[in-house]
């Protein structure tokens, strides 16, 4: 599954084309993983070896794509009870702020609600809960420690 979109998010206005891909994780994994390091270990400071976990294998992986290069990349993990868990949302600090997310998002959200899915839920950074508000996510439950830096869940029911 291949989306293309032209974005004018930023405030100077820099069209920002990108094309997200949906691949499984042995596609996915070379350039995933190094946004992910990029983003989650270097930047953020989480441990190399909690980054990959064991609902890599089986996710669909969203990958964004500019001049070939890819620039974010998100998981979405199906359950066998119809609910979806969104994670591993990531982008390149230079291409921050211009829409990505929220492209790559929307094309996560557009794939459950394809696969039948009839909720997600995902693990938001305290400080990103305003993006996640803005595509419909609700914050639930108390804030809680992950890979030592404040999360709070979040949850989306998806149109039946």
């Amino acid at each position: 599954m291949s989306y293309f979109f032209d974005t004018l998010d930023k405030p100077d206005h820099q069209l920002i084309p990108v094309n997200i891909l949906i691949r499984s994780w042995q596609e996915a994994e070379k350039d995933a993983f190094k946004v992910r390091r990029a983003v989650f270990i270097l930047e953020q400071g989480v441990p190399e070896e909690l980054e990959i976990d064991e609902f890599d294998s089986s996710a669909l992986h969203a990958l964004a794509y500019h001049d070939n290069v890819c620039i974010g990349t998100a998981r979405l993990h199906m359950s066998n009870d119809g609910s979806g868990q969104i994670g591993r949302m990531a982008v390149l600090a230079g291409f921050r702020n211009r829409g990505l997310g929220l492209q790559i998002m929307n094309v996560l959200i557009g794939v459950a609600q394809s696969k039948g899915l009839s909720s997600l839920m995902l693990h938001a950074q305290v400080g990103v809960i305003p993006f996640y508000e803005k595509l419909g996510f609700r914050a639930d439950g108390p804030i809680y420690d992950e890979a030592g830096i404040p999360h709070r869940n979040m949850m989306m029911l998806l149109p039946t």
